[in-house]
């Protein structure tokens, strides 16, 4: 299965293969395997190409804190579908303005913000329904949003626009 994994903000595609607890991941060139062990809540014991280490793992609101041999990582995942859908999905920020677009058929599920209020970077703006998962958009510079050209239930296609924020610059 393939994932992006997010290190102290830095993306990488991961192909994981395996299971009970032996995998082996491709990261670009690089081939690692991995045993990896709950041995208590949070705590893991990692087998990685034959050198042990042990992982706190503390769940935070976006991925985790992972502490491992005297280092702290900031880890989100997630799947690589999903990560396409939403950094694909047209949140860009160009020429003072970030437009939101649809990167594919759906449905609108959830639209959090309305024209006039405040976001921040990493805000929800809006929830779409497609491939049978719930995708979110979140912004990708903080301002103002001017224009919201969706409601709930509403379908969408490629390239439709979604939301329009006025970027601080």
């Amino acid at each position: 299965m393939r994932f992006v994994a997010t290190v102290n903000g830095r993306a990488e595609t991961v192909e994981v293969t395996g299971l009970d607890g032996r995998y082996r991941l491709a990261i670009g060139e690089q081939v690692i395997d991995v045993d990896a062990r709950r041995i208590a809540d949070g705590l893991y014991s990692l087998l990685v190409d034959g050198v042990s280490h042990v992982a706190d793992v503390s769940p935070g609101k976006r991925g985790a804190r992972v502490d491992v041999g005297g280092a702290t990582y900031q880890v989100e995942v997630e799947e690589h579908a999903r990560h396409v859908i939403r950094t694909r999905g047209g949140a860009g920020a160009t020429g003072g303005t970030q437009t939101i677009t649809a990167p594919l058929p759906g449905k609108i599920t959830h639209v959090a913000v309305a024209p006039g209020d405040r976001v921040e970077r990493g805000d929800t703006v809006v929830v779409i329904e497609a491939m049978k998962m719930e995708n979110e958009f979140t912004a990708a510079a903080a301002g103002v949003v001017t224009e919201v050209r969706v409601q709930p239930g509403q379908p969408v296609n490629p390239g439709d626009i979604l939301v329009i924020i006025g970027v601080r610059l």
